[in-house]
């Protein structure tokens, strides 16, 4: 419907006129709106202050699909596709039907990334610039927001990227997050023990962080990219973030195979605020699951072709997190170190003393 509502079309008078007038008062009338340009929909819309107001019976918030969704639709194509290549493809393009139905079943996960992504011609190429423009009226507010966020993994607050946008604090820019919010692009979340103003916005939408960080930059005549970038510092960077994310997404999965689905939990991220020097680290846990049971899981994400291994140096690091994070608190509750990772934990000692929970990939595909 939005692309109906062109400039002095007077579309929306019309429709206001058409309901309002007539077809409200009829009972065999059900009239379904969709649209994918999210700014209309939630401004002419859902929020509408005029004739349309408080005329939206029911909402549809059409989301991605989970691993496992994804899985049912990349087996169609391919059945000996495993699970380590469908959560490399899902880091890259994230649960949107359309781009895992040009994955071909006949290539590796690396080949088809290099094909969709990076080639001349990729269905992922230009998309990010046709994407925005699409779903927002001048998305160049919409990009420069976006992109300020990408600077930092752990987000901004609406401060930061006022600063760095140059964007007036006001309504304009609380309405321009909202629809980037509802659009899945970036999410809202609250470290714990924060009050909702320290609320930080993270980008989250797989395609835009992987273009921002990858696609955006390279050359289309480079028939390499992906293969030349798999063994980068950017690269181990950029599939930590991106595992996180995956875990992230799949928080109903992970309670369930920490058999808590039934249990009253509440999760956060989590920051140290102590400062850094004279020996000390910053810490931080990026998935924090406190209980009403009395437990709090620290989950760590860790994303690597092999079964990961806990070495001294990245025991002592755990260790310090799980101190610093109950001085920090001050909870008196038990803490649950947990290891999500793709392939397990490889057992040594370290594992065995500090990991309470160590799952796998599997447990996100439930």
């Amino acid at each position: 419907m939005p692309w109906f509502d062109t400039a002095k079309s007077d579309f929306i008078q019309s429709l206001e006129h058409f309901w309002n007038s007539w077809a409200s008062a009829r009972t065999d009338i059900v009239l379904i709106v969709c649209g994918s340009a999210a700014s209309w929909m939630i401004n002419k819309l859902i929020n509408h202050r005029g004739g349309l107001h408080n005329r939206v019976t029911e909402k549809i918030h059409l989301v991605p699909f989970t691993l496992k969704e994804a899985e049912e639709l990349l087996k169609l194509k391919n059945r000996a596709i495993d699970r380590y290549q469908i959560i490399q493809l899902y880091m890259v393009m994230g649960g949107i039907p359309f781009y895992l139905d040009a994955v071909s079943g006949t290539d590796s996960a690396m080949q088809n990334i290099e094909r969709i992504c990076f080639s001349r011609d990729g269905l992922l190429r230009t998309e990010f610039d046709n994407l925005f423009h699409a779903l927002f009226s001048k998305a160049e507010r919409h990009i420069a927001i976006v992109k300020a966020i990408a600077t930092k993994a752990k987000g901004l607050s609406r401060e930061e990227i006022i600063e760095l946008t140059g964007l007036a604090n006001s309504g304009t820019t609380t309405r321009l997050l909202e629809e980037l919010e509802w659009s899945g692009f970036i999410r809202t979340y609250r470290p714990f023990q924060k009050k909702k103003r320290n609320s930080l916005y993270q980008l989250v939408d797989f395609y835009t962080l992987f273009y921002l960080r990858f696609i955006q930059d390279s050359d289309p005549y480079d028939k390499d990219n992906w293969r030349n970038a798999a063994d980068s510092p950017a690269y181990r960077t950029w599939s930590g973030y991106a595992f996180e994310q995956v875990c992230l997404a799949h928080v109903p999965q992970l309670k369930q195979a920490l058999g808590i689905r039934g249990v009253i939990s509440h999760t956060a991220s989590w920051r140290s605020s102590a400062a850094k020097g004279a020996g000390k680290r910053g810490a931080q846990i990026d998935l924090v699951i406190d209980r009403r049971d009395h437990v709090i899981n620290l989950c760590e994400m860790k994303f690597s072709l092999l079964p990961y291994t806990i070495t001294k140096a990245y025991a002592a690091q755990l260790q310090q997190k799980l101190s610093t994070f109950r001085e920090e608190t001050g909870t008196l509750k038990a803490l649950h170190l947990t290891l999500i990772t793709t392939q397990g934990l490889k057992q040594n000692a370290w594992a065995t003393n500090l990991v309470q929970h160590d799952l796998t990939m599997n447990v996100l595909f439930a």
